[in-house]
C-alpha cells in the first residue's frame, strides 16, 4: 500500500462492497467507466452500474448461461498491471469461491475480462448494514444481538478454514431481502494489500475506524482480529458511534492500542460480551465461535428482535434518466428508486408513471395526451413477432443446449470444482489417487480439458490427489544410534513424532529400541513416527545390609548387581571382627550399572604397646597395665620387691585385652 501508513493499517479492502449508492464516507472516488451493456468474459452481462469505490465498481449483472442475476465486482485497470496483486487475487478468489456458508456471501466465479479482473457473486438486494445504519440510525439491542450472532458463525466457518477477513466493516455485512446476514469481501482484502495501487486516504480512514490493535501495530493477524473489528460493528450499531474515531488515521488508530473498546450502558449482558470481544490484547479475546456461543447463550435475556430494516438496493440515482422502452427518448418521473432494476426480464419503469390518459407525465406533473389511430396491419405483424418470441423462448428454455468452456482446475482445491460444476450444471464426477507432487484435496486431472465446450448435465470427470503415496517404515531405524534413525524417516518423507526413553540391560544408551510401527509397515507419507530410545541400564541401588559380612560375601553380592568391588580399605574395630566388611561407600543410593563401589574391612581391635612398669611394686604396674587394656594374669617372685620385667616385654604391640605376666626381682 502506498497510503503512508498502510504498515500500521493492514490490508485495506475496497470500501465498496455492500452494492449500494450509499454516500462513502469521506472518501472521494474517480470518475467511474461505465461499463453497461459489456459482458465479461463472454457470460455476464453488466446490466447496471450499482456502486463505485477506490478500487473497484460493482454492477447488477445477468449470467447469461444460468440466466441469473449476479453482482459484479469490477476492479479498477490499474490493478491489471499489478502482478503481485493479481497472483494474490486468482489466489484468494479460489479459496473464496470455495466458501459455502449461509453468512458468508457466496463467489461465483472470477477472471480477467482483456486486462481487467472481476469477481462475480450472489446479488443481494437488501443493502448493507453501513447504509442501514445510515438511513435508519441505530438498532435495537435484539437486533444487534442478531447481527452479532450471524456474523460471528460466518467468521467462524470461514476461520475453520484458516482464512481470516482482515476488513470486517459495517459496508461489508450484506443484506438478502429476507434480512439474512453475508459477509463479503473475504480475500480481496489480503490481495489489495500486496497491491501498489494507491487508494484515497479517506478509503483507509474509514477502514482503520474498525482495525484491531495489532492490526494498528501491523503485527501478524489471525481470527481474533475480525473478532475485535465485528465488536466495534456492533457497539456503532448500537449506539451510532464509532469508538475511537478520530480525525486522523493515525489517531484514530493508535486511540484503541493498549485501551479496551468502550461499550455503551443499557446493553444488560450483550455489553459484557462486547468488552470480551473487544479486549486489547488477541489472547483475551474469544474466537468467532466462542463469540456466538456467548451471544446465543444471552439471548434467551431479550424480547424477539423487530424485522431488520432493509431495503431494496437503488440500482440507479434518482437523478438519471433512463431510455424508453421503444424510441430512445427520456422517460421521465423515474424515482422510485426501490422499484428501478431490480425486474430484468423488461423495461424499467415504475409503478404509476403512465397515467390514464396514456402519456408520461410532464416535470410538473401534467400529462400529454396520445392520439390513437386504428391501424390493423400493425396488429399482425405485432401476433407474428409475439409468435416469433414464443417460440424462441420455447427453444430457448427447451432445446437450447447450454455449453460452458471448461476452466482449468489442476491444482485448484476440489471444493472449487465443485462451485465450478454446480455453477455450470456440470455433473461432477470425482476419483482418488495417490500424487506426490500434488497437495492433498487439490485436482491432479481432469476430462475434458481446460478450454472444452461442455453443455450443462454432462459429467465433469476430476482425480483428486490423496497426497503422496504412503511409505514403509525403512530398515535402519530400530538398533541404530537416535539420530541417525531420525535422519532415515526424513529421507523417505516421515516425520518423527514423540520420543520416549526405556531402560535396557543389552542396549547401549542412545540406541532405538523400537518404533511405533514395525520395520516395512506403511505410513501415510509426512506422518510422525514415535520412536522408543534406549536410556542404557537401569541404575542399580548400593544394598545397605552388608556390614559385619565377610568381604568374599560382599563382593558375590555386589557383582550380582553388576557392580564391582573398587578399592578395600582396612581398619580397626572393636565391634567387627577381623575380615569382615565394616562399611560400604554409597550404601543406599543410585548409581550406574558398573560403578565400583569402596569397602572398608575390619582389622579387629586396636593394638596397645605393653607399658614399662619395671622398679615399680606390683600393685602399681598391675594399676597400669589395665588402664592400657591389658590383663595381669600371673605374678612371678616376691610380690613385695619391685617389678623386673614383663611378658610380653615393655614396649611390645598386642592386642587390647591380652594376657601379661609381672617378673618381681
Amino acid at each position: 500500500m502506498q497510503c503512508g501508513i498502510g504498515a500500521a493499517v493492514g490490508p485495506v479492502a475496497d470500501p465498496v462492497a455492500d452494492l449500494t449508492t450509499a454516500t462513502l464516507h469521506d472518501v472521494a472516488f474517480p470518475q467511474v467507466t461505465d461499463r453497461v451493456g459489456q459482458v465479461l468474459g463472454g457470460r455476464y452481462r453488466l446490466v447496471t452500474l450499482v456502486g463505485s469505490g477506490a478500487s473497484a465498481s460493482v454492477y447488477l449483472g445477468e449470467d447469461v448461461t444460468l440466466q441469473r442475476r449476479v453482482a459484479v465486482k469490477v476492479l479498477h485497470p490499474a490493478l491489471a498491471d499489478d502482478d503481485a496483486f493479481l497472483r494474490r487475487f486468482r489466489a484468494e478468489a479460489q479459496v473464496a469461491a470455495s466458501l459455502n456458508h449461509p453468512n458468508v456471501l457466496a463467489v461465483h466465479d472470477w477472471g480477467q475480462d482483456g486486462i481487467t479482473p472481476y469477481l462475480v457473486t450472489e446479488f443481494l438486494a437488501g443493502g448493507s448494514l453501513r447504509s442501514m445504519l445510515d438511513r435508519n440510525g441505530p438498532l435495537e439491542v435484539s437486533q444487534v444481538l442478531l447481527v452479532g450472532l450471524e456474523a460471528a458463525r460466518g467468521l467462524a466457518y470461514a476461520h475453520r478454514q484458516q482464512l481470516v477477513h482482515r476488513d470486517i466493516k459495517p459496508a461489508n455485512l450484506l443484506f438478502d431481502d429476507e434480512a439474512r446476514l453475508r459477509i463479503a469481501d473475504f480475500g480481496l482484502a489480503r490481495a489489495l494489500a500486496e497491491a501498489t495501487w494507491t487508494e484515497p486516504m479517506g478509503a483507509v480512514l474509514g477502514t482503520a475506524r474498525y482495525a484491531s490493535p495489532e492490526q494498528a501495530r501491523g503485527e501478524t493477524l489471525d481470527g481474533r482480529s475480525d473478532v475485535y473489528a465485528l465488536a466495534v460493528v456492533l457497539v456503532e450499531a448500537a449506539s451510532g458511534a464509532v469508538p475511537f474515531a478520530a480525525d486522523t488515521t493515525l489517531g484514530t488508530l493508535m486511540a484503541r492500542v493498549d485501551t479496551a473498546l468502550p461499550v455503551p450502558e443499557g446493553l444488560g449482558p450483550l455489553g459484557e460480551v462486547l468488552a470480551a470481544a473487544g479486549a486489547p490484547a488477541a489472547v483475551d479475546r474469544p474466537d468467532a465461535a466462542e463469540l456466538a456461543g456467548a451471544l446465543l447463550d444471552i439471548a434467551r435475556h431479550y424480547p424477539a428482535p423487530s424485522p431488520l430494516p432493509v431495503a431494496p438496493v437503488p440500482l440507479v440515482p434518482a437523478d438519471a434518466t433512463p431510455l424508453g422502452p421503444e424510441t430512445g427518448a427520456p422517460v421521465q418521473g423515474v424515482h422510485d428508486e426501490t422499484e428501478v432494476g431490480l425486474d430484468m426480464a423488461g423495461p424499467v419503469i415504475s409503478s404509476g408513471v403512465a397515467t390514464a390518459a396514456g402519456g408520461f407525465p410532464e416535470p410538473d406533473g401534467g400529462a400529454v395526451p396520445v392520439r390513437r389511430r386504428r391501424r390493423r396491419w400493425p396488429l399482425a405483424v405485432v401476433a407474428l413477432l409475439l409468435a416469433a418470441i414464443g417460440v424462441g423462448a420455447w427453444w430457448w428454455t427447451s432445446v437450447r443446449v447450454v455449453t460452458t468452456a471448461v476452466p482449468d482446475l489442476s491444482g485448484v482445491a476440489v471444493a472449487v470444482a465443485e462451485s465450478a460444476a454446480a455453477d455450470a450444471g456440470w455433473d461432477l464426477r470425482r476419483s482418488d489417487s495417490f500424487d506426490p507432487s500434488v497437495p492433498a484435496g487439490r485436482i491432479v486431472s481432469q476430462n475434458p480439458t481446460a478450454g472444452a465446450e461442455l453443455a450443462e448435465g454432462a459429467v465433469l470427470s476430476v482425480v483428486v490427489s490423496r497426497g503422496p503415496p504412503p511409505v514403509p517404515l525403512p530398515d535402519g531405524v530400530v538398533g541404530a544410534p537416535r539420530a541417525d534413525a531420525e535422519a532415515r524417516l526424513t529421507e523417505v518423507g516421515l516425520a518423527v513424532g514423540a520420543v520416549t526413553e526405556a531402560y535396557s540391560e543389552d542396549i547401549a544408551k542412545g540406541v532405538v529400541l523400537s518404533a511405533e510401527v514395525e520395520p516395512g509397515t506403511e505410513v501415510p507419507f509426512g506422518e510422525a513416527v514415535d520412536l522408543v530410545v534406549s536410556a542404557g541400564p537401569e541404575p542399580r541401588t548400593v544394598p545397605q545390609d552388608l556390614f559385619g559380612r565377610a568381604l568374599d560375601e560382599v563382593r558375590s553380592a555386589l557383582e550380582a548387581l553388576g557392580l564391582p568391588i573398587g578399592s578395600v580399605s582396612e581398619a580397626y574395630s572393636d565391634t567387627v571382627k577381623a575380615g569382615s566388611v565394616i562399611s560400604v561407600l554409597g550404601a543406599g543410593t543410585k548409581v550406574d550399572r558398573g560403578t565400583p563401589v569402596d569397602v572398608q574391612v575390619s582389622l579387629g581391635p586396636p593394638l596397645v604397646a605393653v607399658p614399662d612398669v619395671s622398679g615399680l611394686s606390683v600393685q602399681q604396674a598391675a594399676g597400669i597395665l589395665e588402664d592400657a587394656g591389658l590383663v595381669v594374669t600371673s605374678t612371678t617372685g616376691s610380690p613385695t620387691r619391685p617389678v623386673a620385667s614383663t611378658s610380653p616385654a615393655a614396649g611390645t604391640s598386642v592386642r587390647r585385652g591380652s594376657s601379661v605376666t609381672i617378673s618381681t626381682r
